[in-house]
């Protein structure tokens, strides 16, 4: 018997000396028990602005993600970058929700226009994103016709020729039971604080590059996301008939969707650098990128001096 409890309390020892290399990823550590406000971008441009604003930063980093806490407009944060596209910022934001006390998400950068009636330069906020992209492709049954498997119940939206979109399927903690959704809603009062803002002064030029018209603040309406950069007129337009959407990007529903699951309140600012597609020329985005990111990161820090 004493050769047996000397034998486990040497596990005990060993397992305590190994830190939490032997437990369950669900058991993560936290880093950090601050009530926070997660601040996320895609990629470093977008957080340019809002990183010489943080005040009190203190840097960590889990998986390669460095997290960076502090305040920023007096409120205390957690900022990080998500990485480009639907995996990482899904990925990526799960790992901020497990490592650090969130309350809510902010998302801030920039984004491809797809509603006519806004410009390089403007400010949009989502009251709603989806992921157009979860499709199905679809079997050609007769020339130009692509039809579903009988199966296949939830693909209802117009088609884009095979491509045909569908809701993704969730759960959360309250509703465990599978269930499909297409739009991820932003925190009505987190949407509400972002209408009462009034006065911020969007970029209109930067490092020699100007716009020609005045950028606007729209607040409302749909985003959609996906893993493709969307650099077409023909689909672009569909995009905006099938799904009234003002922007499309490469993360913020990802982010949504995870938000959705966690219960956690989230909000995205994104401000168009390119026309996706539907521009003269060659894409915009090299041209108008940084009027984009520090027009988005502006709203932001309005909203967060609102909050």
């Amino acid at each position: 018997m004493k050769n047996w409890r000397t034998l486990l309390a040497g596990c005990a020892l060993a397992a305590t000396l190994a830190g939490c290399a032997g437990l369950p990823s669900g058991t993560a550590q936290r880093l950090d028990e601050t009530p926070r406000i997660a601040v996320i971008s895609a990629f470093q441009p977008e957080l340019t602005l809002l990183s010489a604003q943080m005040q009190n930063p203190r840097r960590q980093s889990v998986n390669g993600v460095e997290f960076t806490t502090g305040t920023l407009q007096g409120k205390p944060v957690v900022m990080f970058l998500s990485g480009i596209s639907m995996v990482n910022a899904s990925m990526n934001t799960q790992l901020a929700l497990d490592r650090f006390k969130v309350s809510h998400i902010v998302y801030s950068g920039i984004a491809g226009g797809v509603n006519p009636q806004l410009n390089v330069g403007d400010v949009t906020v989502p009251a709603q994103w989806g992921q157009y992209l979860e499709v199905l492709i679809a079997r050609e049954t007769a020339p130009g016709r692509y039809t579903a498997p009988p199966f296949i119940k939830d693909a209802t939206l117009p088609n884009y020729g095979m491509l045909h979109p569908r809701p993704v399927e969730v759960r959360t903690a309250a509703q465990p039971q599978v269930a499909r959704k297409f739009w991820f809603e932003t925190d009505p009062h987190m949407l509400e604080v972002a209408r009462s803002i009034r006065s911020v002064e969007l970029e209109h030029c930067k490092a020699g590059k100007c716009l020609t018209h005045k950028p606007k603040l729209v607040i409302g309406g749909n985003g959609v996301s996906g893993q493709a950069f969307m650099d077409n007129k023909a689909f672009r337009e569909y995009t905006f008939k099938t799904f009234q959407a003002n922007v499309l990007d490469m993360e913020t529903a990802a982010v949504g969707h995870v938000a959705y699951s966690n219960a956690v309140p989230y909000i995205a600012f994104r401000s168009l650098s390119d026309l996706a597609g539907g521009g003269e020329g060659e894409n915009e985005m090299g041209t108008f990128m940084g009027i984009a990111a520090d027009n988005s990161a502006k709203v932001l820090l309005a909203f967060l001096a609102a909050w």
